[in-house]
């Protein structure tokens, strides 16, 4: 395994319960890949921080005004992080070592099909021999020419988990998920965040009407978004913040910059072309989308640096996947859906079809919706916005789809992802008891809200 990351991590310790021989290599001196060190846990760990300091969850109740801590600082920012980076490694650790899972410090590269020479820290070479390979090596930041990332008011997305001080401005280059989870976390903690993005929309495999909630909570708190023109240049202006120009001649001022325009496999020191395995422009590497095997069928490849959907909770299935169909265990066919989670400020979670989705297949459809607040955990927590959009087929009565903006999104969709499944109807939702009170019972209220309008 090349990388220890979510999917390399999952494919170890299945090959290793198969009873395999198996080496994770690792080029940071602690495993845990891009998703423990720079990526999912950092991030998540910085929107909880931010949200339990700031005392964003009781504003509902006590005001905008509301802190638990008057100033907060980077420093109160990096003591959780800190915290839970240790833990996460730690446990990983005993799960390699509770399962045989031998572990090496250095960066791979093939020199032929069956052999990789590891660099080691101290910069020695060992050379590796191998039936079968991952590679899982994720991605790293993508970082365009003309602008000035030694700059320390400049940062990209991998950065942004050290920030040095809290800026009271910050222009976000970049409004796919990574941005827009880092622009509302720094609004939360009452940063003025511009978000610039090239294209009209943003974020266009989720349902638009979740997208309008969504732009309409994060105008309403004073974000601004500058879309549909590209950055031109970057510069530090005369008043020592940065100046942002676009190329319709816009100018965006700002005491940072976090650039969040996309990500690249982290392949380029890999020598792939050792094994005849080429990588696309963003340095991904093409897989078949059922084995995850390469072009060279011995050497796999899962996670992030293989493309979308870039999770960590499929990029662990992936990972499994493939050390199964490396050493032959048959597999049942995987899941028709899976939950996509934004953990932004407010949280985002879809599973399942679109309302455009639902339009563009030309099926018979009705949705019904569920507001936060009409839930009395909702009223209980002080909750004033967010919603749960499902949607469903007239003709067979089958869930297609739910749409979950506000607290608790990311856990909630779990139970519109087993019924969606399962092949579940409105019937579900109506005929069945929910705990009370609890957010779960938006279920419930936007069933019912599809019943009132479907035919019958």
């Amino acid at each position: 395994m090349i990388g220890s990351g979510p999917s390399g991590r999952r494919a170890a310790i299945q090959a290793a319960k198969l009873g395999k021989s198996v080496l994770v290599i690792e080029g940071r001196l602690k495993v845990g890949g891009v998703s423990v060190h720079t990526g999912t846990i950092p991030s998540k760990t910085l929107r909880e921080t931010a949200l339990n300091l700031s005392g964003w969850r009781e504003r509902g109740f006590y005001g905008r005004s509301y802190r638990v801590k008057k100033e907060i600082g980077s420093q109160d920012l990096s003591i959780r992080l800190g915290k839970t980076l240790a833990h996460e490694v730690d446990v990983l650790e005993h799960q390699f070592l509770r399962n045989g899972v031998a572990t090496m410090a250095g960066f791979a590269r093939f020199v032929d099909l069956h052999r990789v020479v590891v660099t080691s820290p101290d910069g020695s070479e060992l050379a590796v021999e191998g039936d079968r390979f991952l590679i899982a090596v994720g991605t790293v930041p993508h970082r365009p020419e003309g602008i000035d990332f030694d700059d320390p008011d400049i940062l990209d997305s991998d950065q942004v988990v050290d920030i040095a001080r809290l800026p009271r401005s910050l222009a976000v280059v970049g409004a796919g998920v990574i941005g827009i989870e880092y622009a509302t976390i720094f609004s939360a903690l009452d940063v003025a965040v511009t978000v610039i993005e090239p294209r009209a929309n943003f974020l266009e495999f989720i349902d638009r009407e979740i997208i309008e909630e969504f732009v309409h909570q994060l105008r309403d708190r004073g974000v601004t978004f500058r879309l549909g023109s590209a950055v031109e240049t970057v510069a530090r202006g005369a008043d020592g913040r940065i100046v942002t120009t676009l190329k319709d001649g816009r100018a965006v001022r700002s005491e940072m910059l976090l650039y969040c325009a996309g990500r690249m496999g982290a392949t380029a020191g890999l020598g792939l072309d050792a094994c005849g395995i080429d990588v696309d422009g963003r340095g991904r590497v093409a897989v078949d989308a059922t084995t995850f095997q390469t072009s060279a069928a011995h050497i796999y490849a899962a996670g992030d640096v293989i493309g979308f959907p870039s999770l960590a909770s499929t990029s662990m299935e992936q990972g499994r996947i493939a050390a199964c169909h490396a050493f032959g265990l048959p597999l049942p066919p995987a899941p028709a859906y899976f939950p996509y989670g934004i953990y932004a400020v407010p949280e985002i979670s879809t599973v399942g079809m679109s309302e455009e989705e639902v339009r563009r297949r030309g099926i018979n459809y009705e949705c019904g919706i569920a507001r936060l607040r009409e839930t009395s955990r909702g009223h209980i927590m002080g909750l004033e916005q967010g919603l749960m959009k499902m949607i469903f087929s007239n003709k067979t009565r089958r869930l297609l789809g739910v749409h979950i903006i506000g607290e608790g999104a990311t856990e909630l969709i779990h139970i519109g992802q087993a019924v969606l499944n399962l092949k579940g109807t409105i019937d579900y939702f109506i005929e069945n008891t929910f705990n009370y009170p609890t957010l779960a019972e938006a279920y419930k209220i936007a069933a019912l809200d599809a019943w009132n309008r479907m035919a019958r």
